[in-house]
């Protein structure tokens, strides 16, 4: 998790590796809390949430009784825990020894976070090796870390607003944003990367593969447009050619109708003069 990032200097001040553990503690509640946040006020029954407009309670919202009851006895069991599991050895249990042969040039206090604990094995899941371990406790912090920053927002906008989180937010209403952040989100990762370097916090950069994607999709682009082109000037001759066939049929329609109307016109006047004719000589 080290981008080089510590304005305030803790790291030099305080001890690192419980800097360290401390965060990872922080960042787990966290990735908890972020979950468990709009859930409760999305499903929780109305009795565990706070006020009328059921806030998921917490410091600046304000508890009811049996929410703080609830929330104490969460926290003194946390509480407990730290307690005991603060300046443990780890290095006796076995994901601690993998650790303690990971970083054996490197870092002589183990891995902080390490309370033995996977059931699911998903610590190997990038590699049963150092590096896969380290990129999934890199994966981890920084999960953890925007949660943090997420459950902070959550927190701050109930606050300020008076509403639940889940009101009004793209995130928990049916609506076409998050299909298409999502998209985008994996439609960037499809081409470029983030990365930490010593130069910038971070930077963006394309992939080989990103680049090998991109000219592969400017070329069938090219291709596309090419035959598209291709099926548009067909398609405008025929249209032409259907065009010239209405009009003549409508030049034709229309000679026939004058023709018709021409002569109705003589025959009706052939048929008035003969009434005329034949009302002047008194025989009508």
């Amino acid at each position: 998790g080290d981008v080089g990032f510590d304005p305030l200097g803790l790291s030099e001040q305080f001890d690192l590796y419980t800097m360290m553990d401390a965060e990872l503690r922080h960042s787990r509640l966290a990735m908890l809390a972020v979950v468990g946040w709009p859930l409760a006020e999305l499903f929780g029954p109305q009795w565990m949430l706070h006020g009328p407009d059921h806030l998921s309670p917490s410091v600046l919202n304000g508890f009811d009784p049996l929410s703080f009851v609830t929330v104490a006895a969460i926290f003194a069991g946390f509480g407990f825990f730290e307690y005991n599991t603060a300046l443990r050895r780890v290095d006796d249990k076995a994901i601690g020894a993998k650790h303690v042969e990971d970083m054996a040039n490197v870092w002589k206090y183990g891995v902080p976070g390490d309370y033995d604990f996977d059931p699911l094995d998903l610590y190997s899941m990038f590699g049963d090796d150092a590096v896969g371990r380290k990129a999934m406790r890199e994966l981890e912090v920084s999960h953890g870390r925007w949660a943090m920053l997420g459950v902070t927002y959550f927190a701050a906008w109930e606050a300020l607003t008076g509403h639940a989180i889940v009101e009004n937010n793209p995130f928990f209403e049916p609506n076409a944003l998050l299909p298409a952040v999502a998209l985008a989100y994996f439609a960037f990762g499809f081409f470029y990367e983030v990365k930490n370097t010593d130069r910038y916090l971070l930077q963006i950069e394309r992939t080989s593969e990103g680049a090998v994607r991109m000219e592969r999709l400017r070329k069938d682009a090219k291709k596309f447009a090419a035959e598209a082109e291709v099926v548009a000037g067909e398609a405008l001759v025929e249209l032409t050619k259907a065009a010239e066939i209405t009009m003549e049929t409508a030049k034709d329609i229309k000679m026939k109708y004058d023709q018709l109307n021409k002569d109705y016109t003589k025959n009706l006047m052939s048929k008035n003069y003969d009434v005329e004719e034949l009302a002047k000589n008194n025989i009508l």
